[in-house]
């Protein structure tokens, strides 16, 4: 049945991750983030943290990514090599299915996300 989900709400009951790195690991990030709602073959997610995202993919579908507050760099992956992408509050993009991806936000960023299941991780450099 569906429902109307207050994100604000929902953000004030998490703690930002500060430091956010290749040591954290996903038991650090659970206060950070929330589900808000299933979705197709994943879910709607948010999130606050400063520091910088394991890589990350996605097989089972593109990410839809909507930056909230803040501000990070967005560097994907592809076959035609790495792009960044500079976003700041009220920005949003779209992860082609598949693609390497990760976050950097030294200074701090909300996101909620549209994340298809399952994801992949990586610390490698370059995980491709």
């Amino acid at each position: 049945m569906p429902k109307a989900i207050d994100v604000e709400a929902v953000l004030g009951t998490l703690t930002p991750l500060r430091g956010r790195g290749p040591e954290t690991v996903e038991a650090d990030e659970g206060e950070a983030f929330a589900t808000l709602a299933s979705f197709d073959k994943g879910a709607v997610f948010v999130g606050s943290f400063d520091g910088e995202s394991p890589w990350e993919r996605h097989r089972g579908g593109d990410e839809l990514v909507h930056i909230l507050k803040g501000e990070t760099s967005l560097t994907i992956l592809t076959d035609n090599g790495e792009h960044l992408l500079s976003l700041k509050a009220g920005m949003l993009t779209v992860v082609p299915k598949a693609c390497w991806h990760r976050f950097s936000s030294p200074c701090g960023v909300t996101v909620l996300t549209v994340t298809p299941q399952p994801t992949e991780h990586s610390t490698a450099d370059d995980p491709r």
